[in-house]
């Protein structure tokens, strides 16, 4: 199993920046940044392979979010910038060996005001 822990998580006002980041047990191929705002389905925000080959953004975050990879320290991090109150949700790191992902950590809240 791989064990996978956020953090970077907070409120912020709109407009304002957070960098969240996840920590992985062990190396996997594939990896991702997936959230859920309250009453809502999660979604995914970013997913990446090793060394970006493969990384998609959802069109709502596009140009806003970057996210990379340590592949070396079993690190990801998400830069949010330019944050807006749709934004806020609970965001999960997740892992695995195909884009089926089956390892998930607990989730960082974020939180934009208006």
């Amino acid at each position: 199993p791989v064990r996978l822990v956020e953090s970077g998580g907070g409120s912020v006002q709109a407009g304002g920046s957070l960098s969240l980041s996840c920590t992985a047990s062990r190396y996997t191929v594939y990896m991702g940044w997936f959230r859920q705002a309250l009453g809502k389905e999660r979604e995914a925000v970013v997913r990446i392979e090793r060394g970006g080959i493969n990384t998609y953004y959802a069109d709502s975050v596009k140009g806003r979010f970057t996210v990379r990879r340590d592949t070396h320290r079993n690190i990801m991090t998400l830069q949010m910038n330019s944050l807006k109150p749709e934004d806020s949700a609970m965001y999960y790191c997740a892992a695995g060996t195909s884009w089926d992902f089956n390892y998930w950590g607990q989730g960082t809240q974020v939180t934009v005001s208006p």
